[in-house]
């Protein structure tokens, strides 16, 4: 062979290696196995492993995020659902059945979800999302060494509760009593200054605690006695599920009760308002965790990660049927107006 053919032959080998796309974290022929714990799927389809085969916004965020990383299902990534159907006992048992399946790295949305995974493994990496305050809850040391085997992604903050307070009281400036609607059995370690915030903005907050869906008679009931003159609901996962979110926005506008949301799919269905975290954003940069975890970082050494983007999202039909006259500066603000 003549040395120009031997010179070619080398620089297209080493244009074909330059070209093959870099797996990056991937082993070759290594199948991953990752485990997840949450608390409901809703009503979507379910495949062999539980987990969902379309899912919500929020799953399909999550998946499209581990694929930006190269992990797919089917093809190098097996995932294991779990779902605590909002019943906290069961977290740290359905926990333990994903760590007997000897998982390379778990993934634990909620705090009741992540404390059941600690309590399962101290080993096995976990990656959390959709909690609020794990320093304060105890889930990792500090957020910028969280030490330990978690790390991730928090959620909501005080500062954006306070926010979504003031943003009530611009769109209902008439508004002074406002019903606080929380998951009873969980403390409020911001309701502090939640109070705080509501006396600058001359409201008055009145707990109302609910164990579930079940109570919410009741719990309407009194706040109707109390004679509140708008609603507020605490985030929590458990409002998202089946029916409620319906059955909150309906009792809100048959009381004629400016309110205000944890997320979208409530003002979609009525609500006055919901100022949050972007949670699809938030779940999608999972995925980059779950990549330098496999790739062999620790952990402990990874900062958890504080929502950067926010939307506010409103119901102008809403609104004109409570008489509510939205301030200009609430619809520039908006991230989408629902009319």
């Amino acid at each position: 062979m003549k040395h120009g053919a031997v010179v070619l032959i080398g620089l297209a080998l080493a244009l074909c290696a330059l070209a093959a796309p870099i797996a990056g974290a991937q082993t070759p022929g290594k199948v991953y196995r990752i485990g997840y714990l949450s608390i409901s799927p809703g009503e979507h389809e379910r495949d062999a492993r539980d987990c969902p085969k379309v899912g919500s916004p929020y799953w399909q965020s999550l998946v499209a995020g581990l694929r930006d990383f190269g992990y797919a299902q089917g093809h190098n990534l097996v995932l294991e659902c779990r779902w605590t159907d909002d019943r906290d006992d069961r977290a740290a048992p359905l926990a333990a059945e994903l760590v007997n399946l000897k998982p390379d790295l778990l993934i634990a949305n909620g705090t009741w979800q992540v404390r059941g995974a600690k309590q399962a493994t101290d080993t096995i990496p976990i990656v959390m999302v959709g909690v609020i305050d794990p320093v304060g809850r105890r889930l990792v040391a500090s957020l910028a060494r969280p030490g330990g085997n978690v790390t991730g992604l928090t959620d909501t903050l005080v500062e954006i509760e306070a926010k979504r307070l003031q943003l009530l009281k611009e769109a209902a400036p008439d508004v002074s009593r406002v019903a606080v609607l929380q998951r009873k059995g969980r403390m409020l370690d911001w309701m502090e200054q939640m109070q705080a915030a509501a006396l600058t903005l001359g409201l008055k907050l009145q707990s109302y605690p609910a164990g579930g869906p079940e109570d919410l008679p009741e719990t309407f009931a009194a706040i109707l006695r109390a004679r509140e003159e708008a609603l507020y609901v605490v985030p929590t996962g458990i409002w998202e599920m089946g029916e409620t979110p319906r059955r909150l926005v309906d009792f809100a506008n048959a009381h004629k009760l400016p309110s205000t949301y944890q997320s979208r799919q409530f003002v979609e269905l009525g609500g006055l308002m919901s100022y949050c975290v972007d949670e699809v954003a938030i779940r999608r940069r999972i995925g980059a965790y779950v990549d330098k975890i496999l790739k062999g970082a620790s952990p402990g050494d990874l900062p958890v990660e504080q929502p950067t983007k926010f939307n506010l999202v409103v119901n102008l039909r809403t609104a004109a049927a409570l008489g509510l006259a939205l301030p200009p500066t609430i619809l520039m603000l908006a991230d989408e107006v629902i009319h």
